[in-house]
């Protein structure tokens, strides 16, 4: 984002755990909340790269291996976390996978079943695990990473599409069920950002991809991580519920 202008949030003394942290779009978003003044705690299932990038941060950062399809150690990570800190203020759920590219009719069926359990399990556990305490102190921000795939059906990826699209809705009832306290749950769409998932796409889905998008070109994991940085903030104060479009056009709604 170079040459871009930057708005600066202050959240000194927040806390943010940040699911995928170690790298992609929830690296970029731990990246900028630490630089809002946030005390982010990487939850990744690869622990190296999570230390390594909470080391990085030089303070007010650390690591913590999570395998976030297991609903027992999320439930421990948000314990121990809120102990140590005393609470959690935001959640950002970037954890997730895109895996293979096939028919649906051809699909292997572990497959299918290990990306949801990943893309919308995963996000089931984190948010069952930290909203009720911020139910209880009437504060709180999450952000969960779905996909404009969940709004349209990528074809070859419905594994993908259909856990992204559930994220969506899971993320529009958890809105509603906290509206009544000051707890923002909101979800982005993105079109693809060029990070390590592309390894695990065909060139072809990776091609098509490319050309769905008007603006010509994939997401920067920067311009998204700005969007989600608002919708940490205290100023989003009244929106929640909401699907907030990161597509390059893409989206038709």
């Amino acid at each position: 984002m170079t040459g871009r202008r930057t708005a600066t949030y202050d959240m000194t003394g927040q806390v943010a755990a940040v699911t995928g942290g170690a790298q992609g779009i929830g690296h970029a978003v731990a990246r900028r909340l630490h630089a809002a003044g946030a005390h982010v705690v990487l939850w990744d299932i690869d622990g190296a790269r999570a230390k390594d990038a909470a080391a990085a941060f030089g303070g007010r950062a650390e690591a913590h291996p999570l395998d976030v399809t297991d609903h027992e150690a999320v439930e421990a990570a948000a314990q121990e976390t809120a102990a140590r800190h005393g609470r959690i203020d935001m959640l950002v759920c970037s954890a997730g996978i895109a895996g293979s590219n096939a028919p649906v009719t051809d699909y292997p069926v572990a497959e299918f079943h290990r990306i949801v359990d990943i893309n919308l399990h995963g996000v089931f556990h984190c948010c069952r695990a930290v909203l009720p305490g911020m139910a209880a102190r009437g504060y709180g921000r999450v952000v969960t990473i779905a996909s404009v795939a969940g709004k349209e059906g990528n074809p070859n990826a419905g594994a993908y599409s259909a856990s992204k699209a559930a994220v969506i809705a899971l993320t529009k009832t958890l809105g509603k069920e906290h509206a009544g306290a000051d707890i923002a749950i909101n979800c982005v769409t993105p079109a693809a950002a060029r990070t390590r998932i592309f390894d695990q796409m065909a060139q072809s889905h990776i091609d098509f991809m490319l050309s769905k998008i008007p603006r010509g070109r994939f997401l920067e994991v920067d311009e998204a991580a700005a969007m989600i940085a608002w919708l940490c903030s205290e100023e989003n104060s009244f929106t929640t519920g909401a699907v907030f479009d990161l597509s390059g056009g893409r989206a038709t709604y």
